[in-house]
């Protein structure tokens, strides 16, 4: 019986996946695969390096995808088993039965919401580092500190990831906290994990300055780039003004007596970077390119997607900074994510880099949206 069979037991579903839609792309992956590996084996293309690599790099992914197919076959093959002894006439066994299946139910589950991700074509920018940017919003003081319990949370992940983490630039509040802080994360398809959660973070919670005890809501915002190389963006000189400047803040008294600090604005959009953290000059105009490579990069994304499908809409959001996407609740202990209708109990653990659930159910959002406009 096939896993998408309908007869197959009601408390294991694919979502909201449509069934023909799925068991349509499972046949064109086999398809697909078999053309791959007869074309490998063919001397012409194994002469070719380049084709020989783009092959293995798509067969590769097609493997993923049947490998999820077959784990999930034999899950609920054992799922069938155990139901065919829930009428034994032994109580022992039938409860046994009972226990295996529920022990599966979460398993099939889980392997069903991999398959809803690996059979969408891949992001090419999913597998990139990414540029992150944190800024104070609205609330004043109280929203600098918000900014970086926003940044600890995203550095507690990065340890819990093992990914690194390079600051490029921050600008820190005089009672603490952020701003504004950039910072590059680097590791394994950082980008891809990290890209939904651009947009407007919104703390509600009881300031330390506030003496009647009255709950403040402020917010800050967060900008996920992913990282560009020289080759992605073209840049011409004569399209950047450069300036140095001395820099200003925290750092002894080096920061006020060298013109260290770097600006640069792009003319053609008007976008403009800083960077002082550096002693450097060279280093300070170095990450500052960087992080200006990677916002026209994401310009020029979001243009090529707007062209190719202007009527494309995904539920869990662009990224854009204007849009709020989360609450923090320290009052209440919670955490809500609106663009899928998330709360979960447990702020501690988030802001302290426990972000798996989350991230997990923004990609499986944006898997079934995805998923529902190929189906028409």
């Amino acid at each position: 019986m096939s896993y998408l069979d309908k007869r197959a037991n009601p408390n294991i579903h694919a979502g909201n996946m449509n069934r023909d839609l799925i068991e349509k792309k499972l046949a064109m992956v086999h398809q697909r695969l078999e053309e791959i590996e007869a074309l490998m084996a063919d001397p012409s293309v194994a002469s070719d390096p380049n084709r020989l690599g783009e092959l293995g790099r798509e067969h590769g992914h097609l493997k993923r995808i049947i490998d999820v197919e077959k784990t999930l076959v034999k899950l609920e093959s054992l799922f069938q088993e155990a139901s065919s002894l829930l009428d034994d006439s032994d109580e022992e066994i039938r409860d046994l039965a009972q226990i295996e299946i529920k022990e599966l139910e979460p398993r099939t589950e889980k392997v069903l919401a991999e398959l809803r991700i690996v059979l969408l074509p891949s992001d090419p920018s999913d597998d990139r580092d990414a540029i992150v940017e944190i800024r104070a919003g609205t609330g004043g003081d109280e929203a600098a500190l918000f900014a970086g319990d926003l940044f600890r949370m995203y550095q507690r992940l990065v340890e819990r990831k093992g990914w690194k983490s390079e600051n490029i630039s921050s600008h820190p509040s005089e009672i603490g906290g952020f701003k504004e802080v950039v910072f590059a994360i680097r590791g394994d398809s950082v980008f891809g994990q990290l890209k939904f959660e651009g947009g407007v973070h919104r703390v509600q919670r009881v300031p330390e300055t506030e003496s009647q005890g009255r709950i403040h809501t402020s917010a800050a915002t967060v900008a996920v780039l992913p990282e560009a190389e020289e080759v992605d963006v073209e840049i011409r000189p004569e399209d950047l003004r450069i300036d140095t400047y001395r820099s200003s803040g925290a750092g002894g008294q080096h920061v006020n007596k060298t013109d260290s600090a770097v600006r640069i604005t792009h003319l053609p959009t008007n976008l403009v970077v800083s960077c002082q953290d550096e002693k450097s000059q060279h280093k300070n105009k170095a990450k500052a390119m960087l992080v200006l490579r990677s916002r026209l990069y994401r310009l020029a994304l979001e243009e090529e997607r707007s062209k190719r499908s202007e009527s494309r809409r995904i539920i869990v959001g662009s990224g854009d900074r204007s849009a709020k996407i989360r609450t923090y609740n320290y009052p209440q202990n919670r955490v809500t994510d609106h663009r899928i209708n998330l709360t979960l109990y447990r702020l501690e653990e988030i802001l302290d880099g426990d972000l798996d659930e989350l991230l997990e159910a923004l990609r499986l959002s944006e898997a079934e949206s995805r998923l529902q406009e190929e189906a028409g």
